[in-house]
């Protein structure tokens, strides 16, 4: 997951601090889903975040404490210069998002026990909110604001782990399917061959290059620099139908 990225293309047209913030809390909800951890994220903060970028984006300023419902529910029958995809389809996803944090107690001690279906949903939710801002409000080509919108979609789970200097799929996987999870989790930055033989070193490198030849020959990666490999769109559908399968979704 590219933050810097993400956190460059928000940054655009809304605040730095409000952009970091705003994906710092989305990574956070992300994380517990793929850990199946709850109540440590916190969802109620994510959506009072991106009510403070809709109040920038509609008015050039924002409340360092929104009243989150009321403005939400305003903003649906009120007129306003924000696209129809914020003002309504986003306001109501996020009221429906701050409601189901309250009422269905996912980030604190209360009578209804919080549960993965609860959180499941609101990453889905944070995804789209997240991923309509970037379509709308980034200064970007098509092409570059595509392939951040995919990765903010991005299936999750726990097929490959990061030790910092490199990541291991867990999956049991053939090699070629394992070199495309691994692109994946990397997606959209290309990766070097050196990090794709350290992932994979319990094969031998012959395998792992002639695996990598294959993927290039079936249009599957492309080599985008000197040995810099990245998953293509026939590569990135096949590398989500991959994890789907893993996963068990």
């Amino acid at each position: 997951m590219d933050r810097a990225g993400l956190i460059q293309a928000l940054s655009a047209r809304c605040p730095a601090s409000l952009a970091s913030k705003l994906v710092d809390h989305f990574l956070e909800i992300r994380r517990d889903v793929a850990t199946r951890t709850l109540g440590r994220a916190a969802p109620g903060k994510f959506v009072e975040v991106f009510v403070q970028v809709l109040r920038f984006l509609e008015t050039g300023s924002f409340e360092e404490q929104p009243k989150v419902d009321e403005y939400l529910r305003q903003l649906d029958d009120r007129g306003s210069n924000l696209d129809d995809g914020l003002r309504i389809c986003a306001a109501r996803i996020a009221r429906a998002m701050y409601t189901l944090r309250s009422k269905r107690n996912i980030a604190h001690t209360g009578t209804v026990d919080p549960n993965n279906y609860d959180l499941a949903l609101l990453l889905h939710g944070a995804q789209w909110l997240l991923a309509e801002l970037l379509r709308l409000t980034s200064n970007l080509t098509m092409e570059q604001a595509g392939a951040l919108i995919a990765q903010v979609q991005a299936p999750i789970g726990g097929l490959v782990e990061d030790f910092g200097t490199r990541r291991i799929v867990l999956a049991d996987l053939s090699v070629g399917n394992q070199i495309l999870v691994l692109l994946h989790s990397h997606y959209p930055e290309a990766v070097t061959r050196k990090v794709i033989l350290d992932s994979l070193d319990r094969n031998s490198q012959r395998t792992i290059k002639n695996n990598l030849s294959a993927l290039w020959r079936e249009k599957t990666i492309e080599n985008v620099e000197d040995k810099r490999y990245v998953l293509t769109q026939k590569g990135l559908a096949r590398a989500v139908s991959l994890i789907q399968i893993a996963m068990g979704s």
